[in-house]
C-alpha cells in the first residue's frame, strides 16, 4: 500500500478543509475550488490528513516538499550512531608483532566509537595456565586506557577468556570528529592546489593498502588459530 499523500486530481471527495500556502487556515472550501486556488497559485494540492472530517488538505510545491523531506531523513540517518561491538581473537603466546598489529586494531575501534570483544584463545595445555590470558588481557587494557576502559571483566568461557572494552568516546562525537577532519582536509586541499590533491590522493591509497594489509593479517592468524583448534583433539590426545 502506498504511502503516498494523494494531490490534485487524485483527491476524491467533495470538500476539504484548505490551508494556505503560508499555513493560513483557509476554511472549509469544495475540491473543485481548492483545486482552482492551486492552479492561481502554481502549487499542488495535497491531502496531509485524510482521516480528518472533512480531509486536510495544503497548498505547497510538492516536488520541494519531496526534496526537502530527504534530505531531513538522510541528515537524520548520518547522525544516528549505531553500536557496533568489534572482536579481536589473540593466543596466549602471541608474538610481539602480532601483538602491536591487534593492538592496533583495537585503537582504530576505539577511536570509532565501537565497543570490543577480546577473546584470548587457549589450546592443548595452555588451558591449565588461565593466567596467561588473564595477565594479556590486563596488558591490553592498561595499553589503551586513554581511549576505553574495561567494561566486561576477564572470565573463562570455556576454552576462551573474553573481555569487552568499551570507548570513552560516544559514537557521536567520535562520527563529528571524522566528519570535521575529513572538512579540513578537504579546505586543505582546496587552498593548495591540484598538485597537493594527488599528493593526498596517492597518501590516501597507501593508506587504504596498508589498512587492507592489516586486515588480511589479521584474517590469516585468525584462519591459522582456527586450523590449530581442528588439531587440538589429536594433541590432547598425545597430552594424555
Amino acid at each position: 500500500m502506498s504511502t503516498e499523500p494523494r494531490i490534485n486530481d487524485r483527491i476524491r471527495v467533495p470538500e476539504v478543509r484548505l490551508v494556505g500556502p503560508s499555513g493560513e487556515q483557509v476554511g472549509i472550501v469544495p475540491l473543485a475550488k481548492a483545486l482552482e486556488l492551486a492552479q492561481e497559485y502554481d502549487l499542488d494540492l495535497v491531502e496531509v490528513a485524510a482521516t480528518a472530517r472533512p480531509p486536510v488538505c495544503k497548498l505547497m510545491d510538492y516536488g520541494k516538499f519531496k526534496y526537502e523531506s530527504a534530505m531531513k531523513a538522510r541528515e537524520a540517518r548520518k547522525n544516528q550512531a549505531h553500536t557496533v561491538i568489534k572482536e579481536m581473537k589473540l593466543r596466549p603466546k602471541i608474538d610481539p608483532h602480532d601483538y602491536d598489529t591487534k593492538k592496533g586494531h583495537v585503537v582504530r575501534f576505539l577511536k570509532q566509537g565501537d565497543k570490543v570483544k577480546i577473546t584470548i584463545m587457549f589450546r592443548g595445555r595452555e588451558q591449565s595456565r588461565p593466567e596467561l590470558g588473564f595477565r594479556l588481557l590486563q596488558r591490553l587494557a592498561d595499553d589503551v586506557q586513554d581511549l576505553g576502559f574495561v567494561e566486561s571483566a576477564p572470565k573463562q568461557d570455556g576454552r576462551n577468556m573474553i573481555m569487552v572494552l568499551g570507548p570513552h568516546k560516544k559514537k557521536t562525537e567520535a562520527m563529528a570528529e571524522a566528519r570535521a577532519a575529513a572538512d579540513a582536509r578537504k579546505a586543505e586541499r582546496l587552498g593548495r592546489g591540484p598538485a597537493a590533491d594527488q599528493a593526498d590522493d596517492a597518501d590516501d591509497v597507501d593508506g587504504v593498502e596498508d589498512e587492507v594489509a592489516e586486515v588480511e593479517e589479521t584474517e590469516a592468524d585468525d584462519v591459522a588459530t582456527e586450523a590449530a583448534e581442528v588439531e587440538q583433539p589429536a594433541e590432547a590426545a598425545q597430552d594424555a
